[in-house]
């Protein structure tokens, strides 16, 4: 063992003369150790509700999505899409046809988005959990119906579904500026609600509907807007939007997940990064106190480092007992906060101990956690260099206070 490391040992676990000075380097390291548990547990916490956001998300939006570069439509008339169509890596795959539309629903209109999508794709996504009410179906005896957003069903007034109750569906005809009758500058179709989606921002104003109906209502029967697909399970995610990013053209733009939605998911990353940076000043802040406890201990040390210098000890090696010690007090208090974190976030997992509020419209009963092993590395990495440096500091300031020492 090094003989600066065997002193720093010494020092940091055996009773000081002072008894204040062993309070302090407590203090210290349980400063480091509470700061580094903080920063574990609130990490997984925001990847816990990361996850959770991202999966709700994601029950409605495709893996990839592909759109043109420029305009609105595109035709899927090339042997690309006829391929990708066929290809057995994806599970489901829909052209999709929208445009805002005005609706009617008795005495009350509202602007929607209207997306049409094929049947099959409607079917794969079809899950209870997507629903608020009703069912998931938008083709029964060749009779179109249409799931709504939550905020389409506020502002129309739908409260029941049946076969009675319809929404009209207005859309501008191409090709017609003017007419004599205004009700002939608009396509105007009528389908049932059957189902309203639960709450989500990106689909509240969405009205859900096959591609045929969606085709009669715009007057679009060649070109589709975009094409959803989503992959086997299996597949290799990061190598095959490599492939589709290679073989289609420029004209086209592909979209994953994150892509579609940049806001939801940079929103996301930037709460946790925030909080990550507010908890890393609060570290660096308990850090600072290895300081005065270095300080003390030279002050306490200083006969020690005299009898040392008389047999020879160079001034660097004095300077390195004390810079181990404040890396020992960092360290011992970062791999103490570090497990605590980690077995912390175990029980919450298991038995959830942090709840969240009570009430009807909870979709969980405790916050969720997500333990990643590059947390522990990004914390572990942080409260080490910080440590380091405020040692290497601290250990020059304070070897300066032993006067007595000459060179």
């Amino acid at each position: 063992m090094k003989l600066p490391l065997f002193f720093a040992r010494r020092y940091l676990f055996s009773k000081k003369s002072v008894n204040a000075i062993n309070i302090i380097s407590y203090i210290s390291l349980i400063g480091v150790l509470v700061s580094s548990a903080a920063l574990i547990i609130l990490l997984s916490f925001f990847n816990g509700m990361e996850n959770m956001i991202v999966a709700m998300y994601s029950k409605f939006t495709p893996e990839f999505r592909i759109e043109p570069a420029k305009g609105k439509l595109f035709s899927t008339d090339d042997s690309l899409f006829t391929k990708l169509r066929e290809d057995k890596s994806l599970h489901e795959y829909s052209e999709i046809l929208q445009e805002k539309v005005l609706l009617q629903f008795g005495n009350h209109q509202f602007i929607a988005q209207l997306k049409g999508i094929e049947q099959e794709s409607i079917q794969a996504a079809a899950k209870d959990s997507l629903l608020y009410s009703g069912e998931f179906t938008v083709l029964k005896e060749d009779v179109p119906y249409a799931v709504i957003g939550a905020n389409v069903q506020l502002n129309l007034g739908v409260s029941s579904f049946s076969t009675v109750d319809k929404i009209e569906v207005f859309s501008p005809k191409k090709g017609v500026t003017s007419s004599l009758n205004p009700m002939e500058e608009f396509n105007i179709r009528s389908i049932n609600p059957i189902g309203v989606l639960k709450y989500q921002q990106d689909f509240d104003n969405q009205i859900i509907v096959p591609i045929s109906f969606a085709q009669e209502v715009l007057g679009e029967y060649a070109k589709v807007s975009a094409i959803e697909f989503n992959l086997a399970k299996g597949v290799d995610r990061a190598k095959m939007e490599s492939s589709l990013r290679e073989e289609l053209p420029a004209s086209y733009i592909l979209k994953n997940r994150e892509q579609q939605n940049p806001t939801l998911y940079r929103t996301v990353k930037t709460e946790k990064w925030a909080v990550y940076f507010i908890l890393t000043l609060i570290g660096v802040i308990a850090i600072f106190n290895i300081i005065g406890s270095l300080t003390m201990l030279v002050i306490d040390k200083k006969k020690d480092m005299v009898v040392l210098r008389s047999l020879g000890a160079e001034r660097s090696l004095i300077q390195n007992i004390f810079f181990y010690e404040g890396i020992m007090i960092s360290i011992s208090g970062c791999i103490g906060g570090l497990i605590i974190g980690y077995l912390f976030c175990l029980l919450q997992d298991q038995y959830g101990i942090i709840r969240l509020e009570e009430g009807v419209n909870s979709l969980l009963d405790a916050y969720p956690v997500d333990i990643r092993l590059r947390d522990f590395a990004m914390v572990f990495a942080t409260i080490s260099v910080v440590s380091i440096s405020i040692s290497y500091i601290s250990a020059r300031l304070s070897i300066r206070q032993i006067t007595a020492l000459k060179d």
